[in-house]
């Protein structure tokens, strides 16, 4: 007993700056009250006229304040010569409704495709869905009873039979505890070219009464389908506003991230550095690089659209120097990154825990974030996949950050 006493009363000796370290390196570090009320469930309308808040100097969210602006004067606060690099993901309708033989109703969220027509998936519920078993599904949409690629099979509810589609459960996974589907599916289809039928978009959980049509959850440049969330700093921008930062010479140049339902994870370790993060496919074409590095080489910056943008340019230059890129990454970016590729940031305001939220921290500081977060909640800024935005400057990011590589 006496042995803990003295344990107790010993005084804490560490600096400041080991503390936050420490904090760093620590999950609790990253977390932070918000107000339910602050939770956007539907997009600003016009996208554009969603608020933004600017961080443009080492000093913001420590000595001096945030700048407040809207969306659509981004083109002001860039310059000419700055390349804006963008996810051309699109969203797949990746939520299913079916059934098992026995009547039970089932819910399947597809979160990849491992082999053709066979993906992973998270089933709920799930925990009695064994090796073998088969979900009948049916159209989410009405008008499609004649629809010709499938053998209607009548039902004993209803006389009118509708076209079904099928899967079977083949593995178990353990990383994901989701399961693997063999989807069966007319010859010369795929599951994707389906799914506008018998799927729908998925939101995020936190957005329970969410009006918003399928296509408003779309970026207005989405082109590749694959990902079962949009990449939501993307959400902001509309053709007008992509043809004002043409005019002012600021270019743009696309990647493909795939944003799996990892991205959304907290971070359930307490050392962070022992985090393991979810694998998410990539593409960072040729043409990209070539704009980038002839960027650089003008003195533009490279501003990136979103955290899956981060992900997929710093993925791609993991060897040192950006390089053409097509495959997985399981990058982990998190306080003390060298950053090789990125100079600025356009994102929303995320989770607590996430690890998105360590992202950014490495751009800028953690405790400098979390700053900048309570001085959005005190504005009234609406978070998450369909709220406000956050334009990190280069010239923002160079404390808290680890050391620059260009």
């Amino acid at each position: 007993m006496k042995q803990k006493l003295v344990q107790a009363n010993l005084k804490d000796t560490s600096s400041p700056q080991e503390k936050d370290l420490e904090l760093d390196c620590s999950v609790a570090g990253y977390d932070y009250e918000l107000p339910p009320e602050l939770i956007a469930q539907n997009p600003a309308v016009p996208r554009d006229s969603s608020r933004l808040l600017v961080v443009n100097s080492p000093t913001t969210g420590t000595k001096t304040a945030s700048l407040h602006h809207i969306f659509h004067d981004l083109p002001t606060l860039l310059r000419s010569g700055d390349l804006l690099v963008m996810n051309n993901t699109k969203v797949i309708p990746a939520r299913l409704y079916g059934y098992k033989s026995t009547g039970a109703k089932i819910q399947v969220l597809l979160l990849e495709e491992r082999q053709h027509n066979c993906w992973l998936a998270l089933v709920k519920p799930g925990k009695s869905f064994k090796l073998g078993a088969k979900i009948i599904f049916e159209p989410r949409q009405l008008g499609i009873r004649d629809y010709k690629d499938f053998s209607p099979v009548p039902s004993p509810q209803s006389p009118v039979p509708s076209p079904q589609l099928t899967a079977t459960v083949l593995e178990i996974d353990a990383a994901t505890g989701g399961r693997l589907l063999q989807f069966d599916v007319p010859e010369g289809k795929t599951l994707v070219q389906l799914l506008e039928v018998f799927g729908e978009v998925p939101l995020p959980p936190y957005i329970t009464t969410s009006v918003a049509a399928d296509e408003q959850y779309q970026t207005v440049y989405a082109k590749q389908p694959g990902a079962i969330a949009a990449p939501t700093a993307g959400l902001h921008f509309t053709p007008e506003l992509l043809q004002k930062l043409c005019d002012r010479k600021i270019d743009r140049a696309f990647v493909t991230l795939h944003v799996g339902v990892g991205t959304f994870r907290p971070v359930e370790v307490e050392d962070v550095t022992t985090h393991q993060m979810h694998e998410e496919w990539i593409e960072v074409p040729a043409a990209t690089v070539e704009q980038i590095r002839a960027t650089k080489a003008a003195g533009g910056r490279i501003i990136a659209v979103g955290t899956t943008v981060v992900r997929a340019l710093e993925g791609a230059a993991q060897s040192g120097n950006l390089q053409p890129f097509c495959g997985k990454t399981d990058l982990f970016i998190y306080p003390g990154y060298q950053w090789r590729v990125v100079d600025g940031l356009i994102t929303n305001f995320h989770l607590p825990r996430s690890s998105l939220l360590m992202l950014v921290s490495a751009l800028i500081g953690r405790q400098r974030l979390l700053n900048i977060y309570n001085e959005a909640i005190a504005f009234g800024y609406r978070f998450y996949s369909f709220g406000d935005a956050m334009l990190i400057l280069p010239s923002a990011t160079g404390a808290g950050s680890g050391e620059r590589r260009d």
